[in-house]
């Protein structure tokens, strides 16, 4: 799961990056709101949080106004600390879903965004499934055939970037750019110890069930029954 954080106040930014990263999640930091625009217009990430004010030619309603129309449909939560009900109408209107007064805690903020996250864009519902796969972003719960998997933070969100784009072929690039933070230095060959990991906890101990991560030679990998 890849989000976006823009916010201007380092101590922040860095405390949630950290809590966030430590639950799973690749996340990406930026401090102004030009720059975030930028980012926040990229499809790839699966949340957008923030700061309503922000250094830079606009503040974080414009940036959500902007990104909305450039057709980004990831959910967007704003955080600030003017609490007024107008301000609140404010930001929901410029295309935000949520809205999180400053200061917050930690845990409110994860909740939030996992109530947005159990509302994908299109059709479906919060748990998320493929033939007899389950997961669910929410209570962090892997089931095949009915059989709980552990899985490491990496692997859950590798798996998860997969049944969110079951049946498409994903390149090395794909993985490393949506599961792994920006800064992070990853080698091909790091995609691959991670596809192997998954493989030993998914397919390999359902002998008598069809494998279902799949290389697709040349190319990179798919979820799916066969290639």
């Amino acid at each position: 799961m890849r989000v976006l954080f823009v916010e201007d106040e380092d101590k922040i930014a860095q405390a949630v990056k950290r809590g966030l990263e430590l639950k799973g999640y690749a996340v990406d930091t930026v401090a102004d709101a030009d720059n975030g625009l930028s980012y926040a217009i990229d499809p790839d990430y699966d949340i957008i949080i923030l700061d309503r004010m922000l250094p830079g030619s606009m503040d974080g309603i414009e940036v959500a106004k902007r990104a909305r129309a450039e057709g980004q449909k990831a959910p967007i939560l704003i955080l600030t600390a003017r609490g007024s009900i107008d301000d609140r109408v404010e930001g929901l209107n410029s295309g935000a879903d949520d809205y999180l007064i400053k200061p917050f805690s930690f845990s409110e903020l994860v909740a939030r965004m996992q109530a947005l996250l159990r509302r994908p864009p299109i059709n479906s519902g919060p748990v998320l499934s493929y033939e007899n796969l389950t997961l669910d972003p929410a209570k962090y719960e892997v089931f095949r055939a009915g059989k709980p998997i552990k899985l490491s933070s990496k692997e859950f969100a590798l798996l998860e970037y997969f049944m969110r784009h079951s049946e498409q072929v994903l390149t090395k690039d794909m993985i490393i750019n949506h599961v792994w933070n920006e800064d992070a230095i990853v080698m091909p060959n790091t995609v691959e110890v991670y596809i192997g990991y998954l493989r030993s906890k998914i397919d390999r101990p359902f002998k008598k069930l069809p494998p279902l991560i799949n290389t697709v030679r040349g190319f990179g990998y798919k979820l799916s029954r066969q290639v």
